[in-house]
C-alpha cells in the first residue's frame, strides 16, 4: 500500500520571508495613481468658478438646513429644486458635521470624483478585454482625445476641463456610469468581473437589484448623465446578452424596478420632472464639431469592431448614444448637449483595446496608431498642456486654465442670506457659494417658476438702468429684499447706496442699499 505524499513548492527569494506570492501593481494601478495625484494637484491650484459657485451654494443652504433647504440662488423655498440630490446632501451634512464651507467641499469633492471615475474606467475596459495595456490607453484616449477647445464644459472628460469640473457632480456621475457598464456587461456577458466577485453573485436577484439602485442614483445625481447610462446599458445589454429566459429578462426588469423606485422614493424633487432648459439654440451646442472632431480618430476602430460583431456593445453604445444630443438640439435644450463627453467615450474606448492588442500589428493599424498619435501630440501641445504644466515650469507658454476672480473681499461684508444685485459674469455664478442670495437668479431651476425668474431678471436690467429713477429703484430693493450692490466698474452707483469695498482685481465695487428689514437665516 503506498502512501501519498504532499509536496510543497520551493519558494526562494523575497518570497520566502512570507510564504506567498509578492503584489505586482498592474500598469492602469501605477499610471492611474499618478494621474491621480497630477490632476488632484492641478484642480487644486486653479481657482474655482463657473457653476462651482451654485454648488457650493447648495451646500451652504444644506449645511443651515439639511431637511428643508432654501434655494440655492434665491431667498425662495427650495422644495424641488434637482440640485438637492444624493450627492449634495451627503455634501451638506459632511459640511454639518465638520464645519467647512461649501467651497472646501467642492475642492475635496474632487479627488473623490477623480477616484470613483479612475476605478469605473479601469473596470469597465476590463470588462471589454483582458489586457492589460488597454486601461492605460484608454485614459489617455479619454483624456487627450475629449476636444480641441480649451473651454470646458460639464460632463467633459478632457484635461483642461477636468481642471475646473473635477468636483461636480456630473463628474461622479459619469464615473457611477462606469462602473454601471461594467457591472451590466459582465451580467449580460457572464464574464469580466465575474472572476472578481463570483457568478454567483453577478447573476443573483439581489446582484441585479444592486445594479438597479446603483442606475436610480445616477439619475438622482445627474438626470442628464443617467440618460447617457440608460442608453448604454441598453447597448450592452442588447449586445451581448444571448439567453432571454423568463428568470433572465424578470432579473433585467427588477433592475430598471429598483432604479425608478429608489428615483420614485428620494424626499427632495421630482426626479421624473422635465428638466429645465433655456429654449432656442443651445449654448452647448455652439462650437460642437471642434469639441469632438480628436475622439473620431476612433471611428475606424469602431468599424472593425462592427466587421468583427454586429451587436458589438461600443457600436451599439455610440449609434444610440448619438441620439441624446440630437434630440437636445431639436428641443431646444441646452442640459442634453453635456450628453456628449460620454458620447466620446465609444470610439475612445475603441481605440484602446485595438492599439492593446499584441505585434505585429497589420498595416492599418499602424496607420491608424500614427494618426491617433498625431491628433493626441496636437491636442496635448495646444489645449491640454496647460492643464498639467504649471506656468512657473512652462517652457513655451500653454494656454492656462481660466483664471476667475474670488469675492471673499466681498464675502466679509455680507451675511448670509442676504439678497444682492450684481451685474458681473462671474460674480452672479460665484456669489451665492458664499451664503448669499441673488435678487434674480440666472440659471433656470425645477423650484423656481421660470416666468417669476424672468420678472426678477427684468426687474434687475430695469434697477440697472441709468435712466431708472429712485422711485423704481426703491420698489425693486423693496420688493426683493435687496441689500447690496456688486457692479463691475462700467456701471454707475446709485445715489442712494454707500460703497464699503472694491476689488483691485477687477475694479468691482461692494455697494449697500437701505435696510429692508429682511431677516437673515
Amino acid at each position: 500500500m503506498s502512501v501519498g505524499l504532499v509536496v510543497r513548492r520551493a519558494v526562494r527569494g523575497a518570497t520566502a520571508l512570507r510564504g506567498g506570492r509578492t503584489w505586482h501593481p498592474t500598469p492602469y494601478q501605477v499610471f492611474g495613481f499618478l494621474f491621480f495625484l497630477v490632476m488632484t494637484l492641478a484642480y487644486w491650484r486653479v481657482p474655482l468658478c463657473c457653476d462651482a459657485g451654485q454648488h457650493a451654494a447648495v451646500v451652504e443652504r444644506l449645511r443651515a438646513n439639511l431637511l428643508h433647504p432654501a434655494h440655492p440662488t434665491a431667498d425662495l423655498p427650495g422644495a424641488g429644486s434637482a440640485y438637492y440630490s444624493p450627492y449634495a446632501v451627503a455634501e451638506g451634512a459632511f459640511a454639518r458635521l465638520t464645519g467647512l464651507t461649501g467651497w472646501a467641499l467642492v475642492r475635496l469633492a474632487g479627488p473623490l470624483n477623480l477616484l470613483v471615475l479612475l476605478t469605473g474606467l479601469g473596470c469597465l475596459v476590463r470588462v471589454l478585454t483582458p489586457r492589460p495595456w488597454a486601461p492605460v490607453l484608454a485614459l489617455f484616449a479619454v483624456t487627450l482625445l475629449s476636444g480641441a477647445e480649451r473651454a470646458g464644459w460639464s460632463g467633459s472628460l478632457g484635461l483642461m476641463a477636468l481642471t475646473g469640473n473635477l468636483g461636480y457632480p456630473s463628474t461622479c456621475a459619469i464615473g457611477l456610469t462606469f462602473w454601471a457598464w461594467a457591472l451590466t456587461g459582465s451580467r449580460a456577458r457572464g464574464a469580466g468581473l465575474v472572476r472578481y466577485v463570483g457568478p454567483s453573485g453577478l447573476r443573483s436577484v439581489a446582484g441585479y437589484a444592486g445594479l438597479g439602485a446603483l442606475y436610480g442614483l445616477i439619475l438622482l445625481i445627474d438626470p442628464v448623465t443617467a440618460v447617457a447610462a440608460v442608453l448604454g446599458a441598453v447597448a450592452f445589454v442588447a449586445g451581448w446578452q444571448r439567453e432571454w429566459r423568463a428568470a433572465v429578462t424578470g432579473r433585467w426588469a427588477l433592475a430598471g424596478a429598483v432604479a425608478l423606485l429608489v428615483a420614485a422614493c428620494w424626499p427632495y424633487f421630482d426626479a421624473f420632472a422635465p428638466m429645465a432648459g433655456d429654449g432656442g439654440r443651445p449654448y452647448a451646442y455652439v462650437g460642437m464639431p471642434g469639441r469632438v472632431w480628436p475622439a473620431l480618430v476612433g471611428l475606424p476602430a469602431l468599424w472593425a469592431r462592427a466587421r468583427r460583431a454586429r451587436r458589438d456593445p461600443l457600436v451599439l453604445l455610440c449609434a444610440l448614444q448619438c441620439l441624446a444630443p440630437a434630440y437636445g438640439w431639436a428641443r431646444g435644450q441646452d442640459a442634453y448637449g453635456d450628453i456628449l463627453g460620454l458620447t466620446l467615450v465609444a470610439p475612445q474606448l475603441a481605440l484602446a483595446v485595438e492599439f492593446a492588442a499584441p505585434r505585429p500589428w497589420s498595416a492599418p493599424r499602424r496607420a491608424l496608431g500614427w494618426v491617433t498619435a498625431a491628433v493626441v501630440c496636437a491636442g496635448f501641445l495646444t489645449v491640454h498642456a496647460g492643464a498639467v504644466v504649471p506656468r512657473a515650469l512652462d517652457p513655451v507658454g500653454f494656454g492656462q486654465p481660466p483664471r476667475r476672480p474670488t469675492y471673499d473681499w466681498a464675502a466679509r461684508y455680507i451675511r448670509p442670506g442676504e439678497a444682492v444685485v450684481a451685474d458681473g459674469y462671474d460674480a452672479v455664478r460665484l456669489i451665492p457659494g458664499y451664503g448669499a442670495d441673488l435678487a434674480a437668479p440666472v440659471l433656470p431651476d425645477r423650484a423656481l417658476d421660470e416666468g417669476e425668474r424672468l420678472r426678477r431678471l427684468a426687474a434687475v436690467r430695469a434697477y440697472l438702468d441709468p435712466a431708472s429713477t429712485l422711485a423704481l429703484r426703491t420698489t425693486v430693493a423693496r420688493r426683493y429684499h435687496v441689500r447690496w450692490l456688486l457692479l463691475t466698474r462700467r456701471r454707475r452707483v446709485p445715489e442712494e447706496a454707500t460703497v464699503v469695498a472694491w476689488s483691485r482685481e477687477t475694479g468691482e465695487v461692494l455697494a449697500r442699499v437701505g435696510d429692508s428689514g429682511r431677516t437673515t437665516r
